[in-house]
């Protein structure tokens, strides 16, 4: 998948994956994970996410990572700040307040980075990858965040023969195959969420659960 077809759905706004309120599993679950208060928490491909605003209003700092421009300068917008943007090698940065987004490549993050983060919250970024890019992403990120971060992920578990991504299904067994070497893995919910869900159900799709694992990274 290349970063144009981002880029234009953006442009277009064509951006069905983002939520007009915060994410429920994240006000709901997120407190009983012990992230330590103030402590900064990564939200890959964060779009122009609330998500972000409730993590840095709950007492985070919060790291975003955003291919497009686009989706940025709309959250600060929307969020009614004017942040203070810079270069810092091979991202844009925009910054205000509790909130940091890095435009750019999320592949192009590097330990340094991230090496504050000790909460990570994902509930985009490894839905929004096709199979070979998500297990690199994976990869990458076990390999650049620091031991004890903690977080959410949520996936979207459907068969894609009947709906091509994005989003993308990951089934329970890939999330264990991509991230059980280097994470502790637990499923907190798992409802069947297809009769909310017009796009799946148009696209004739019979099954949409939502898993939501508490992540714990041990190595």
């Amino acid at each position: 998948m290349q970063p144009e077809f981002w880029h234009d759905r953006w442009d277009r706004n064509q951006i069905g994956f983002h939520l007009s309120q915060v994410n429920p599993y994240l006000q709901r679950l997120w407190p009983a994970l012990g992230v330590e208060e103030g402590g900064r928490v990564l939200v890959p491909l964060c779009g122009k996410s609330l998500d972000m605003s409730w993590l840095a209003a709950n007492g985070h700092e919060v790291l975003g990572v955003e291919l497009t421009q686009t989706a940025v300068e709309q959250f600060f917008s929307e969020q009614q700040v004017e942040p203070q943007v810079r270069q810092q090698g091979a991202f844009k940065v925009y910054e205000a307040g509790p909130v940091k987004i890095l435009c750019g490549d999320v592949f192009a993050l590097t330990e340094a980075d991230v090496a504050s983060c000790v909460g990570l919250y994902d509930r985009a970024a490894t839905i929004a990858f096709p199979p070979e890019m998500r297990a690199a992403y994976a990869r990458h990120l076990s390999r650049i965040l620091p031991p004890g971060c903690r977080g959410l992920l949520i996936t979207l578990d459907y068969d894609q023969s009947q709906m091509n991504g994005p989003p993308f299904s990951v089934p329970d067994a890939e999330v264990q195959s991509l991230l059980s070497h280097a994470w502790a893995l637990e499923v907190l919910e798992q409802p069947d969420v297809l009769d909310q869900e017009w796009k799946f159900l148009k696209s004739g799709v019979t099954r949409l659960v939502e898993r939501v694992y508490r992540l714990s990274k041990i190595a």
